[in-house]
């Protein structure tokens, strides 16, 4: 008789309400809209922290191709083929091409820079010059 009592009860129990489920998805709505603007907030500044580090990546191998070619690249893909210089030694990158942005931009190379020898300088997420926060230009000297 226990069996038959356990049994009957699973099978009459009642499914959720219309009110119940409208109370869950608005507790969920509101959660998202709490971490969501949170999220993109550090997911900006962690492309920001990427480009950054490219940045000091490739200004370094501008220099080391500095010191071995006594003259800096006219273009970044010479760090990697050489442009017919006999005291080339590079390829002065890891990769085998010249890295993007976080936002899928190339660098720009400007030889010579505004204040440097050379400037290499990412647009930043508006991809245009100027811009404030993630949308700021980043440039390997800052």
């Amino acid at each position: 008789m226990k069996i038959g009592k356990t049994l009957s009860r699973q099978a009459i129990r009642r499914p959720f309400t219309l009110v119940e489920i409208m109370i869950v998805v608005v507790i969920i709505g509101m959660l998202a809209a709490l971490v969501g603007p949170n999220l993109t907030r550090r997911l900006g500044k962690a492309k920001v922290n990427t480009t950054k580090a490219q940045l000091v990546n490739l200004k370094n191998a501008v220099l080391d191709f500095r010191m071995d070619v006594s003259e800096y690249p006219s273009k970044l893909e010479d760090l990697l083929i050489n442009p017919g210089n006999d005291k080339w030694d590079g390829p002065y990158l890891s990769s085998k091409t010249i890295p993007k942005d976080a936002w899928d931009q190339e660098f720009q190379y400007r030889c010579p820079g505004d204040d440097q020898d050379f400037d290499i300088i990412s647009l930043g997420s508006d991809k245009a010059s100027g811009g404030d926060g993630d949308a700021s230009d980043l440039s390997c000297w800052n």
